[in-house]
């Protein structure tokens, strides 16, 4: 069965919008890497830019093998509950930014007055300067009526139509001292959904998305820059269903499990997002149910930083950084704005909260005062078990712990060898020379070797601020001591 799709709709979303609960974190992953701090054009980190969910032409493609054209998302919906359990519908969207490149040129009175091209034009006090602008756009199909014994399709060709606009740029007060031209150029597409049972009595079906960008492309000699502006960019796909649920692919329920390992996914991930009835497939791997903290006062296009350490930076901006920034990207204006408001309370409310991760307060049982003694939760001159001084024989500094044969402890050499289990650093620490700077015991009778490396120029500042690398006995190899080795030669 073949389902008809309805018009592609560009720009923002409707009111009555099935996506809201995913509209916050698929904004996030729209634009992220939109701008990075230093929010400066000249910056080398926003010199190569648009890196996530890009689909380029397909014969760009052909030419570089590291650039796609195409995303598909693969998930499961299961059976629903209520009264519109039997009517299933299934909504998809696809979101995606069509980038525009901005050039600046200033007012001239020669003859014949005009405009002329120039690299960066100064108003009111704001650097502007040549940019890639994106636009946000919106891919609707029709909803999908869903058959649980016979397999759906939908297809939809749609175009982002390009386009010349012009905007002056006035003096406050004043004239027109300049304009921004803007121009973007036509990008074909395609997104294709098929829905099919899983079979084998299984009561799910199987959705996948497809997503292709189809614009014609015959300029060989282009560089990556040229050719985004026949792209696609931070292509994501929005997937939400009346009367039937998602199902979990990172925890399926037990008679789901072969068939959502059955799903493939290529250059996209689908998880929940709100309840089990919305999905968000993006670039980005995310866990189910992501979202964006409530504290976050704005958007930074940084989801991987702090938004207080971003904050703070944006701060220490000189008055001419903060110039250009504001006048590379409109975005980039707001968070020096919003940052350089920041009340004491809104900046109070970014440096983190205390958070109950286990079950609440009163569920817990509190033992009394006949099941547990002070010897249980005291040791020497009254202090608690977790306090070193509940037990002066313990020394880190002192104590030493039997690793191939050879006692370990303060001053003894060694080679790292991670077993990269705790961080995926480690691999960079293997084989390297460290020195032990002491040996810690933990409450299960386990023990850690805090070390220092002995080729890092900081080693010593690490010392004095009492901060180590921390292994395993296992993942540690003895050397020679320095009398050994002379005893050796």
């Amino acid at each position: 069965m073949t389902v008809a799709a309805r018009t592609v709709a560009t720009g923002a979303a409707t009111t009555d919008d099935r996506f809201a609960t995913a509209r916050g974190v698929a904004d996030a992953v729209l634009y992220e890497g939109y701008v990075l701090y230093p929010y400066r054009a000249s910056s080398r980190k926003n010199q190569v830019r648009f890196q996530w969910g890009v689909l380029m032409p397909p014969a760009y493609c052909e030419a570089d093998g590291s650039e796609r054209w195409s995303a598909r998302t693969e998930c499961l919906l299961g059976p629903g509950t209520g009264p519109a359990a039997g009517n299933a519908v299934l909504h998809v969207r696809v979101r995606c930014l069509q980038t525009q490149r901005r050039r600046i040129e200033a007012a001239t009175e020669q003859e014949p007055a005009g405009f002329v091209p120039v690299e960066a034009l100064k108003v009111d006090g704001a650097r502007h300067v040549a940019w890639d602008e994106a636009v946000d756009r919106v891919i609707d199909l029709v909803p999908i009526d869903l058959r649980p014994d016979g397999a759906t399709e939908a297809e939809l060709p749609f175009c982002l139509q390009g386009g010349l606009d012009v905007e002056e740029l006035r003096r406050e007060g004043g004239g027109a001292v300049g304009r921004f031209v803007r121009e973007r150029a036509s990008v074909e597409g395609r997104v294709r959904v098929t829905v099919t049972p899983v079979g084998n009595g299984s009561p799910y079906l199987k959705v996948a998305a497809t997503v292709e960008n189809t614009t014609p492309w015959d300029d060989g000699d282009a560089t990556r820059d040229e050719a985004m502006a026949s792209s696609l960019v931070a292509v994501h796909t929005m997937l939400a269903a009346d009367g039937a649920t998602f199902v979990s692919l990172l925890d399926p329920p037990d008679d789901a499990t072969e068939a959502a390992q059955d799903c493939r996914s290529d250059g996209s991930y689908p998880v929940l997002v709100g309840d089990e009835t919305v999905v968000l497939s993006s670039p980005i791997i995310l866990y189910d149910h992501p979202e964006v903290a409530e504290q976050s006062p704005g958007d930074l296009y940084d989801a991987t930083e702090i938004d207080e350490i971003l904050a703070l930076r944006v701060m220490t901006l000189t008055d001419a950084e903060k110039a250009e920034a504001r006048g590379t990207d409109a975005r980039s204006a707001a968070i020096i704005d919003r940052c350089d408001t920041l009340s004491p309370e809104a900046m109070g409310r970014l440096h983190g909260q205390m958070r109950l991760a286990g079950p609440a307060w009163p569920t817990l049982t509190t033992p009394s005062s006949d099941d547990v003694s002070d010897a249980d939760t005291t040791g020497a001159d009254g202090a608690p078990w977790w306090d070193p001084a509940s037990d002066a024989s313990v020394d880190p500094w002192q104590d030493t712990v039997a690793v191939h044969g050879a006692e370990l402890g303060q001053g003894s050499r060694v080679r790292l060898h991670p077993s990269g289990r705790s961080d995926a650093q480690d691999m960079f620490l293997d084989g390297r020379r460290a020195t032990v700077a002491g040996v810690f015991a933990d409450v299960d009778g386990g023990f850690h070797l805090a070390v220092t490396l002995d080729d890092d120029p900081a080693a010593a500042e690490l010392v004095w601020q009492g901060r180590y690398l921390y292994f395993h006995p296992e993942e540690v190899e003895p050397l020679p001591t320095r009398a050994d080795a002379r005893g050796q030669a």
